[in-house]
């Protein structure tokens, strides 16, 4: 509201585009927050939209600088956990640490305390404090009976830090449990509970297989035809060689080069099986 009507319908379209794109495409977000940030750089949407942009692409430093930035313009601590992230990210588990434990915590709504509470076990695990970091992660909402939106990745976090110190009975029962409702599969709770169980998953519609699978049969239906293309070449040859046989056979008639009976002596009683003779002899006779 704060920019002209033409500014702020560029600078909203960037921020709208930022919003689409940093769960599936976070660099092509981040192009658009850079846009947005230069248009409007004293606008705490834009510095909020370029910090969480940034902290999706790994840049963790700018991540900080600008949602440092928002912070101070709206007095919110939406994105402490974060930010505290960002420390960890900058190999600074110790800073980490020290903003899970500030008073802002307090301010905090579940969802972002919960993911505050990942952070710090992280940031355990990164100082090699495994141990610690599993009794972080001990808190009444692993057992929710209603799932939320952050139950799935509080249970893959425990898992993954029971796994750390060796308790892999009770890390494949919470991986297990993590999957149970993870039912878009964001966590990879069921991947890794498979890996546990020595199995692999395999995609029921594999489109490289089907492509191979045409591939075999095309190469398969043209073996075929290949070979009924040779039969028919032969069975063509044998028919053709027939003819020429009884061509050559018509010819010869036609033209008198081969008579059986030219050198016989049809008079010749000798020539004739004993019955013809007979009857040879009563007609000539007759």
């Amino acid at each position: 509201m704060s920019l002209p009507k033409t500014l702020a319908d560029e600078v909203a379209k960037n921020l709208v585009m930022v919003g689409r794109l940093v769960d599936e495409d976070a660099e092509q977000a981040y192009r658009y927050s850079r846009v947005a940030l230069r248009l409007a750089s004293r606008v705490a949407a834009v510095r909020e939209a370029a910090g969480i942009a940034a902290y999706m692409t790994g840049r963790y430093n700018e991540a900080l600088s600008e949602l440092r930035a928002a912070r101070r313009m709206t007095g919110s601590v939406e994105h402490w956990a974060v930010m505290a992230d960002c420390e960890r990210g900058l190999g600074r588990p110790e800073r980490a640490l020290q903003m899970a434990g500030a008073p802002e915590v307090k301010e905090l709504d579940k969802a972002t305390q919960i993911e505050l509470r990942i952070v710090a076990a992280g940031a355990r695990r990164d100082m090699g404090q495994l141990d610690a970091a599993v009794v972080t992660l001990q808190v009444p909402e692993l057992n929710a009976t209603i799932s939320k939106e952050w139950t799935a990745r509080l249970r893959y976090a425990y898992a993954d830090a029971l796994l750390e110190v060796g308790r892999e009975d009770e890390a494949r029962e919470w991986f297990a449990r993590a999957a149970d409702v993870d039912s878009d599969g964001a966590t990879g709770a069921a991947d890794r509970l498979a890996e546990l169980d020595g199995s692999e998953f395999v995609d029921a519609y594999d489109e490289e297989a089907d492509d191979d699978d045409v591939e075999v049969d095309d190469e398969l239906e043209d073996e075929l035809d290949d070979e009924d293309d040779d039969e028919d070449d032969e069975l063509v040859d044998e028919d053709d060689e027939d003819e020429d046989d009884a061509e050559v056979d018509a010819d010869a008639s036609d033209d008198g080069e081969v008579d059986v009976f030219a050198d016989d002596d049809m008079d010749d009683d000798d020539d004739l099986p004993a019955a013809e003779s007979d009857s040879a002899s009563d007609a000539k006779r007759d």
